[in-house]
Parts: structure tokens; C-alpha cells; sequence
């Protein structure tokens, strides 16, 4: 007879005798668990460590992979064996042995692999992947200079392919753009921009045998009217970048007037410097009939006769002059359109004044973008017709706007309760309270009746934190804010995500402590050169797990206590800019080497760190970007050592006395890796008052 041991082992698993209950569910169902910890990674590794089912499941669910290191590649692709997008923007340096590993690997499965920060590889790898990954739908080979045609015809053999970028690929002629056009005739995006041997014939070639392109960038090209008629038989086309293509002029959109096809949604000619309203007017036939989005930036002057051509685009809804001079009567003949526009972009357009673009705002009541940066002429007048007529506004860029007076600010407090983005960087908004008679004016007698504004005093901040949907809000120079206004913002504004308060000098702890208390999905903030900010701002903002950027250059009451606070509680951190924080030392640098795994890019000048807190550092996988000037502490030989730990570094910031005393063999063996170096002769100087600053700057403008 068996004993009861033998029979114990021979019973079916239940839900009494089961170890671990998660057995219980099957993958499908840990699957959709996962689906949920998309957006903090250490949800999902926290996730896989709670036990060995999770660590297997965890491994069969994920789909994108961002590797620190090719030599990383055969272990996390064998733990990973169903990923379809891999990410290798942290690899620097990427030999055609990594992609022959990458390719065995994942095989059909690649759907999608992003080059466009790697290096050393050659047409051999390209031809490698393309034959082994025969679903590849997607690649980024952007920056890839030193590629030539037989990269690009080794890219031709990915056949499938339906979105390629080979910006800045310079050494690619038309013979390898006609591989391409020949081999991959799903294409439905291709990116050329500055591949400067590209031309007419390799365009055209594009356009004849991919027939499914939608979208198409050709900026900085040298191409002329010769292959517009191709691309312009582009069935499916809905996006034409030609930024910076200075042969193309009035008489090569003249074909357009010809053309039977449209552009469904998006055309660019920004910085196309011989084009004039002659030219933009061809798009009133034929082509531009079903556009709705047009840029124009740095073009030809906003006269009349150039809106009143654009007037005739029946479908337009976005339309971007940044740059362009302006006329008062080319903006109201804006203001006449048929249309109703969505969006417009007049950033330093110069001629903007009240008179036109109160004309314009007027008329195009359903405006939700309004980019009006550094329109130096524009008052209150335009803000009260602006906050008026447009109240469905998301986003209100307004930087520089300097003649605009600070009570004007409330009114977009009051009138625009869905922005969710605003730049007021560079203004004279303040937190003092205005009589109700300077902002209401003589309907005052009337909100007092009907009880709509019981107080009779109005901020311009705290107005301005009415905007509860704000997510991005920009206040760096604005000098006259406080800690009331900045308060009263994290009270009542608790989707913001990014706040700038560079160089708002009145700033101080209390301020920031109400914005980490009511603002918990911060994800970046500005608190440079902020220097009554001490240690305690940073450990209310350590409370703010989702921070992944912080700039607090120039705060000199900052120390390495509050540093830890941050690195400690704020996993996610990525950018970290401590210039001229110099009571920051050593003892900052061990938590965050510890805690801040994710960092990517920091700044240490003129901090009190030493040769001992810079080779902490080098136990950060992901660090790529360090800038180091003027540290006291930093010896020859210490900097040596802690570049040669930093095995990921991609750009280095040093000091140009150092670059003799690094031995040549070392800096060319860094520079092998992968690694940038930008010499500065920088000489220490003393820091400018904020507001003779500003006015040094007015002075200049």
C-alpha cells in the first residue's frame, strides 16, 4: 500500500494545497495586469520579482526593449523572447555583430528597431536584419552618417517595410534612395531630411514606386520643380514636409495648379526663402483643396494679397507664420477667412499689433492653439479681445509680450478655463490685486448685481490658477510673482505636470512646498536660480514620485541633503541640472548613483564635487550626458578613472585646460566607445542681478 506521503504528492493541485495562489490565474489574465504598469517601469520590475510565475509571465508579456549596452543584448533577449520593438538609443556603439545577435534572436517577431543613436554599423548588419526579420514595419536609421548606398540597398531587402528615417544620412545618393524605392514599395512615411545626395531623380523615384506614402519629409533637399509632379500623384499623400528647399520657388508650385491629386492634411514650406504669394496662391487649385494644415515659417511677408490667396483653402484649420513679418491689414484679411482656424502661430512675427490681431481673434472664435511669443507690440487691448472671443483656448504661448500690463493677465484667469498649456515666460504678471473697476471697467455695477464677482480684488497669478486643466505652465523671468500667486496655483491647478519658474526670484520654500503638496504628477520643474530655495523645497518635492527633470541651477542654499531627498523618492529622475549649487558635494552624489538608476543627463559645474563623487556616478547604466566645469575637487587623474567607468557617456562638457593633461590614448579610446567631447574655455564669472539682467537683455532686443 502506498504511504500517505506518496499519496499527498499524487493530488491533483487545489486551491487548498497551492503554495502560491497566482497559480490560479492564467496568463491572459496576468497579461492584463501588466497592460496597466505601462507607464512606470519600476512598476513592472517590481512586478516580476514577487515570484517566479510573475518573473516568467513578466518576461512573455513584454514587447519593448530598451537596452543600456550591446554587450546586454544576447541575455535580455533571451530573457525577452517575444519583443517586437527594440530601442537602442543607448547604445552608442552598435557593430554589425550586435545586429546579427539582434536578428538570430528575435527573428519574425522585430517589428520595429530605432538606430537613430548608434554607430559602427554597416550595410552587412542592415542586410543581416532585413533578411532575418522579414516583419520589420519600422526603422529608424536617422543620424546614421557615415551609411552610404550600400546600407540603403541593404535596407531594401526589409520588404515590408511601411516607416523609414534617414535624416542626416548625408553620404546616401539618389542610387540608394532608388534601392529603397525599388525594394520597399509598402513605404507609407520616409524621412529625407539633409540627406544632401539625394536629389530630383532619387525623390522622384520615391514617389513613381511607393505609391502608399502618406507622409513625406524632404527638408533641406536640393531638389527643384522636377519631381513635384511625381510626388503630387501620391494617392494616399496627407503630410509634405519641404522646409529649407531653396530650389523650390513660384514657378515650381505653379504644377500645382495642374495637379488632380490634393494633400489631405499637412504641407511645411518653412525657410523655402523664394516663394511669395505668386507661389502660395497655385495651392487655391487642385492640390491644396483639402489641406488643414499649413506652415509657413520664415516665408514670405503676411501681406493682403498673401491672405487673401490662403483665404481660398477651404479646409484649413492650422496655420503657422512664425517669423514672418506682418501686416496689419494681411492680419485682418486673416480675420475675413471663411474658414475657422484651430490653430495659429504668429511667434516672432515682427508687425503684430493690437489693431490686427484683435481683428483676427475676433473673427476665429474657435481657436484652441495661440502662439503669439515675443509680439513685442501687442498691449492689454489684444489679451482682453483675445480672453473674449477665444475662450476655448488649450494652449496660450504669449513669452516676451512685454508691453502687456500686468491686470491684463486676470482675464485669462477669468475667460480661458480650458488651458491646459501657457507660457507667460518673460511677462509682467505679479500677484498683486487690482480694484474690479480696472479689469471690469464700466460693467462693473452690472457683475455686482448678479453677484458673479463678490470681491472687488483680482491677482494676476492666482486668477491665472483658475485654469484648473493646466498640465504646462511657464513663468521663468517673471520677476514681480510671489509665493501667494505660486500657492495658490498648486491649490487649485493638480494636473500640472510642468511648471518653469526659472530666475522668479521671490520664490521661496513655501511656494514650492504648496506645489509638491498639490501638484503629485509633477514630472518636471524649474527652480533655477531661485536662491532663497533651501533644502526644504527639496524634500517637498521629493514627494512628487513621477519627477523625472529638475533644474536648480544657481540655488547656493541647496545641499547634498536635499539632493538625497530627491534621488531617494524620485526614481524616474532622467535630467538633473545642479550648476552653481555649491554647498552640493560628495556625500550628494552616493544616494544618487544608488537610487537614481534612470539618469541620463547631469549638470555638476561649479558644485563642490570631487574625483571621489564623479566616479560614484559610473555605477549609473544609463548616464550619457555629464557637464563638468569648473569643479575645484577634479584632478587629471580622478577624471580620467571616472570617464573610464562611465562606460555609457555619449557627450562630455569639460573644461579646455583639462584636454592636455588626459593622455591621448584614453580620450581616443572614449571617443571610440561612443563618446563626445565639447571643450569649453569658460571663465568663472560672477553672477548678474535678475533684473539687470532683464535689462540687459531689453537692450539687445
Amino acid at each position: 500500500m502506498e504511504s500517505s506521503e506518496l499519496r499527498a504528492m499524487k493530488k491533483p493541485k487545489t486551491e487548498e494545497n497551492l503554495t502560491n495562489p497566482f497559480d490560479l490565474l492564467s496568463e491572459e489574465l496576468v497579461f492584463l495586469v501588466l497592460d496597466f504598469l505601462r507607464e512606470n517601469p519600476f512598476d513592472r520590475k517590481s512586478f516580476s520579482l514577487v515570484c517566479k510565475y510573475f518573473y516568467s509571465v513578466e518576461a512573455k508579456h513584454r514587447k519593448t526593449l530598451k537596452p543600456l549596452r550591446p554587450k546586454q543584448l544576447a541575455s535580455v533577449l533571451t530573457r525577452y523572447p517575444n519583443v517586437t520593438r527594440l530601442d537602442l538609443t543607448l547604445c552608442p556603439i552598435l557593430a554589425d555583430a550586435s545586429l546579427a545577435e539582434i536578428s538570430n534572436a528575435c527573428g519574425s517577431n522585430l517589428t520595429s528597431i530605432d538606430l537613430s543613436r548608434s554607430r559602427f554599423f554597416s550595410g552587412a548588419g542592415l542586410l543581416n536584419l532585413a533578411l532575418n526579420c522579414q516583419n520589420l514595419v519600422e526603422i529608424d536609421l536617422s543620424n546614421a552618417t557615415e551609411l552610404r548606398d550600400s546600407g540603403a540597398a541593404a535596407v531594401a531587402e526589409a520588404k515590408n517595410l511601411e516607416r523609414l528615417w534617414l535624416a542626416r544620412c548625408k553620404m546616401i545618393t539618389d542610387l540608394g534612395v532608388g534601392c529603397i524605392a525599388v525594394g520597399c514599395r509598402k513605404l507609407r512615411l520616409i524621412s529625407l531630411k539633409w540627406c544632401l545626395g539625394v536629389g530630383d531623380f532619387g525623390v522622384g523615384l520615391i514617389a513613381v514606386k511607393c505609391k502608399e506614402i502618406r507622409s513625406l519629409d524632404l527638408s533641406f533637399l536640393p531638389i527643384t520643380d522636377e519631381c513635384l509632379p511625381s510626388i503630387l500623384k501620391l494617392q494616399y499623400l496627407e503630410d509634405l514636409v519641404l522646409e529649407g528647399c531653396f530650389g523650390i520657388d513660384d514657378s515650381s508650385l505653379e504644377v500645382l495648379k495642374c495637379s488632380c491629386m490634393s494633400l489631405k492634411q499637412k504641407l511645411d514650406m518653412s525657410s523655402c526663402q523664394n516663394i511669395t504669394h505668386v507661389g502660395l496662391s497655385s495651392l487655391t487649385h487642385g492640390a491644396g483643396e483639402n489641406l488643414q494644415e499649413l506652415t509657413l515659417s520664415y516665408v514670405s511677408p503676411v501681406t493682403l494679397a498673401l491672405a487673401d490667396s490662403l483665404g481660398k483653402l477651404p479646409m484649413l484649420q492650422s496655420i503657422k507664420l512664425d517669423g514672418c513679418p506682418v501686416t496689419c491689414a494681411g492680419l485682418k484679411a486673416i480675420g475675413n477667412w471663411c474658414v475657422s482656424l484651430r490653430e495659429l502661430s504668429l511667434s516672432k512675427c515682427s508687425g503684430v499689433i493690437d489693431d490686427g490681431l484683435s481683428s483676427l481673434v475676433t473673427k476665429h472664435r474657435d481657436l484652441r492653439k495661440l502662439d503669439i511669443t515675443c509680439c513685442h507690440r501687442i498691449t492689454y487691448v489684444s489679451i482682453a479681445q483675445i480672453t473674449n472671443s477665444c475662450t476655448a483656448l488649450t494652449s496660450l504661448k504669449m513669452e516676451s509680450c512685454t508691453l502687456v500690463p500686468r491686470e491684463a493677465f486676470v482675464l485669462i484667469g477669468q475667460q480661458c478655463h480650458f488651458l491646459e498649456e501657457l507660457d507667460l515666460t518673460d511677462n509682467e504678471i505679479d500677484d498683486e490685486g487690482f480694484p474690479l473697476t480696472l479689469i471690469l471697467g464700466g460693467v462693473k455695477d452690472y457683475y455686482v448685481k448678479q453677484k458673479t464677482h463678490p470681491l472687488f480684488l483680482y491677482a494676476g497669478l492666482e486668477s491665472i490658477s483658475r485654469c484648473s486643466k493646466l498640465s504646462s505652465l511657464k513663468l521663468g523671468i517673471c520677476l514681480n510673482i510671489t509665493d501667494k500667486g505660486v500657492a495658490q496655483v498648486g491649490f487649485s491647478c493638480s494636473k500640472l505636470n510642468e511648471l518653469d519658474l526659472y530666475r522668479c526670484t521671490n520664490i521661496t520654500d513655501s511656494g514650492i512646498s504648496a506645489i509638491a503638496h498639490g501638484c503629485p504628477d509633477l514630472e518636471m520643474i524649474n527652480i533655477a536660480y531661485c536662491k532663497d530655495v533651501t533644502d526644504n523645497s527639496l524634500l517637498s518635492l521629493s514627494k512628487c514620485s513621477r519627477l523625472n527633470t529638475f533644474e536648480s541651477r544657481g540655488c547656493p542654499l541647496i545641499t547634498s541633503l536635499g539632493l538625497a531627498a530627491i534621488a531617494v523618492q524620485c526614481k524616474q529622475l532622467a535630467k538633473l541640472d545642479i550648476k552653481k549649487c555649491s554647498n552640493i558635494d560628495d556625500t550628494g552624489m552616493i544616494p544618487l548613483a544608488y537610487f537614481s538608476q534612470n539618469l541620463r543627463q547631469i549638470n555638476l559645474s561649479y558644485t563642490a564635487v570631487t574625483d571621489a563623487g564623479l566616479l560614484k556616478l559610473a555605477s549609473i547604466g544609463c548616464l550619457q550626458s555629464l557637464t563638468i566645469l569648473h569643479l575645484d575637487g577634479l584632478t587629471p587623474s580622478g577624471l580620467a578613472t571616472a570617464l573610464l567607468a562611465c562606460e555609457g557617456l555619449t557627450k562630455v562638457k569639460l573644461q579646455a585646460s583639462f584636454k592636455s593633461l588626459i593622455p591621448q590614448p584614453l580620450l581616443k579610446h572614449l571617443e571610440g566607445r561612443g563618446c563626445v567631447f565639447q571643450w569649453r574655455d569658460k571663465v568663472l564669472q560672477a553672477e548678474l542681478d535678475p533684473r539687470c539682467w532683464k535689462l540687459k537683455l531689453e537692450d539687445i532686443m
